[in-house]
């Protein structure tokens, strides 16, 4: 395992300088690129895969750069480093979030052909209110797509849990490490329930803490690994509760329910989501491209005093709005996905 210092200076003086010179050597060598692609679509099946691959790919590294570029800018502005905590600076590094977010997505959504839409009756933003936000997780890019719905449909400043390996990415990395967040990992000594807590601390009135209580995608494998923990802790009941899920891994309740305790005032939102359930890896795309699905959301808000107050109830509460996410899933899982 690589020391967090060292990992800093790889991302920061290694990666991102990378980043930027792939992006640049692309752009200034695309037409061979897009005769190569253009020319290898004629051998695979899917309307012009390779270009469309190509396409995507190459906005990504253009806008991870460009992003990179302003938050340059902003370190310097903020008298290098000195003021990027004020609320200022926060607003601009959540605006910068948000319009990489919004301009992927619309490019992606058209050249993918891929739908995002709220199944049932979508939730307003519910203005002056705090959130916290329990998601499933499951498939390629999940929480980018629940950061891009908080942020570009209900202008929310998420302060979110993510694993470390997301850290790795240039300017996410940055990004993130400059707002309220945290990237997760299980090193020796770390209190994850007190972090966790520490974020979800002091929302205000337009944040939304983001946690995601499975702990990771959803696999098979994990689900059965996910029954043996339980059975191992000696939570029999739920390893048996957890047995009846199909679609959804049994909820790790610690960082949920410390995020419960740490913001008593901020109502809970449930968000569900299928349609790109078996896309793991980035094989999976390949095969996929051109994707011509829809990724369908659900969405529950739950007010504070719905929610119990004691641990083992709200553990409880936890597997029983599981259980409902799991059976909707069900429901509205396209035909076409392995079962």
């Amino acid at each position: 395992m690589i020391h967090p210092a060292i990992a800093w200076v790889i991302r920061r003086f290694v990666l991102a300088p990378l980043l930027i010179l792939l992006t640049v050597t692309l752009w200034t060598s695309l037409p061979l690129w897009l005769l190569a692609t253009g020319i290898a679509s004629a051998f695979v099946p899917g309307w012009l895969r390779p270009v469309r691959l190509l396409w995507v790919g190459l906005l990504h590294l253009t806008l991870e750069t460009l992003a990179l570029v302003a938050l340059f800018a902003l370190w310097i502005g903020s008298g290098f480093g000195w003021r990027l905590r004020r609320p200022w600076f926060e607003r601009m590094h959540y605006a910068i979030m948000r319009t990489y977010l919004v301009v992927f997505f619309r490019e992606a959504r058209r050249v993918l052909r891929l739908k995002i839409e709220t199944v049932g009756t979508a939730p307003d933003a519910f203005p002056g209110h705090p959130l916290l936000v329990f998601c499933r997780h499951a498939g390629v890019g999940d929480s980018f797509s629940i950061m891009y719905a908080l942020m570009h449909w209900y202008h929310r400043e998420p302060r979110i849990v993510l694993k470390e390996m997301l850290a790795w990415d240039p300017a996410l990395g940055v990004m993130l490490a400059r707002v309220p967040s945290r990237f997760v990992s299980h090193r020796p000594g770390r209190d994850l329930e007190a972090e966790v807590g520490d974020l979800a601390r002091h929302l205000d009135a337009n944040d939304a803490f983001v946690i995601f209580p499975e702990g990771g995608n959803f696999t098979k494998g994990r689900r059965t690994r996910s029954i043996a923990r339980l059975r191992k802790l000696g939570r029999e009941d739920m390893a048996v509760r957890a047995e009846a899920m199909s679609h959804v891994l049994a909820p790790r309740p610690g960082g949920a329910l410390a995020a419960l305790e740490a913001s008593p005032e901020a109502d809970v939102l449930l968000v569900a989501h299928t349609g790109l359930d078996h896309i793991d890896s980035l094989g999976d795309i390949w095969r996929e491209l051109p994707m011509d699905k829809r990724l369908q959301m659900g969405w529950w808000r739950v007010p504070r005093d719905e929610i119990p107050t004691g641990r083992e109830e709200q553990i409880t509460w936890l597997f029983d709005w599981w259980q409902r996410i799991d059976d909707w899933v069900d429901e509205h899982k396209p035909e076409e996905l392995p079962r």
